[in-house]
């Protein structure tokens, strides 16, 4: 068991689970996180994280585990990104597209026992955005899961942090109310 958390582990759980069935790196960045389907320079499709942090990792192995198959052949998964500095329709459109990967990094840090923070990414934004609104939407989808059944690919990346870390079952009591926090 191991109480100490750095993005080695990470990539080497990930690497265990998911190297050889879909032919998929965590690699560490140096800047940006992007995802990198294969190319003429890598036979791997690549996630990689920024700068070696471990919540960086944790996030983007979620969209990861969020994308399906016509996805992970399209650089960052074909999706939509605006950075920082959304207005309020634009803020509230990036919300909607993160409800689902945030609730997966929440399962991932509850597995791992590292912190999780609910990120709503709109520092230089011109509106405030509603962090405990965000993330009771978050906590929504989490209890969702919990009751219904984890899709795969991220049920099988909680069962190895659960083994490497020696965390217990994730259940209701992991995911306190946001008001609770």
């Amino acid at each position: 068991m191991s109480t100490e958390h750095h993005y080695q582990q990470l990539i080497d759980i990930f690497d265990g689970c998911f190297k050889d069935a879909f032919q998929t790196r965590l690699i560490k960045g140096d800047d940006e996180p992007i995802y990198l389907p294969a190319d003429e320079s890598s036979p791997w499709h690549r996630i990689v994280f920024a700068h070696g942090f471990y919540a960086s990792a944790l996030h983007e192995i979620s969209h990861w585990c969020i994308a399906g198959e016509a996805r992970r052949q399209q650089v960052d998964f074909g999706y939509w990104y605006c950075p920082d500095g959304r207005d309020a329709q634009t803020q509230s459109q990036f919300e909607a597209v993160e409800v689902k990967p945030q609730a997966l990094e929440w399962m991932f840090c509850a597995a791992a026992n590292f912190p999780f923070n609910v990120s709503c990414d709109n520092l230089e934004g011109d509106c405030e955005p509603d962090r405990i609104g965000f993330q009771r939407k978050v906590h929504a989808q989490v209890m969702h899961w919990l009751a219904q059944g984890i899709p795969p690919r991220p049920a099988r990346f909680i069962a190895a942090l659960q083994h490497y870390y020696g965390t217990p079952a994730l259940s209701a009591a992991h995911f306190p109310w946001p008001e609770a926090l």
